[in-house]
């Protein structure tokens, strides 16, 4: 069955960085666009970003352009997601998907990593 984990969540400072993988497995990876979402505290799934299943085209919320890049590794079937500039605002539990999208109640999700900016 499809599985998804995530890692590389933390404390960070704001104006730090932190990189996010997924490992994914149990489906074809490289035929499938993914996606990052995130949850903010009592709040629901926001979408973060998406990228095409070969790694060319990539889409972002307004809210992380220019400081988030989402990329993957076909061949190791990961998924990344590099964080820069972090600030306070991206606290949040962040969930890699499969598929466009990933808010939907029936996309498929890992379990999340917290990422937690802070001073």
């Amino acid at each position: 069955q499809v599985q998804l984990v995530e890692s590389g969540g933390g404390v960070v400072q704001p104006g730090g960085s932190l990189r996010l993988s997924c490992a994914a497995s149990g489906f074809t990876f490289s035929s499938w666009s993914m996606s990052w979402v995130r949850q903010f505290a009592g709040k629901g799934l926001e979408w973060v970003a998406d990228i095409e299943n070969g790694g060319g085209r990539t889409w972002y919320a307004n809210s992380v352009k220019g400081r988030f890049t989402i990329s993957r590794d076909n061949a190791k079937n990961t998924l990344y997601l590099q964080m820069n500039n972090l600030k306070p605002e991206d606290t949040a539990v962040y969930y890699c998907a499969k598929g466009a999208g990933g808010v939907q109640p029936s996309s498929s999700r890992g379990k999340g990593t917290l990422v937690n900016v802070s001073s």
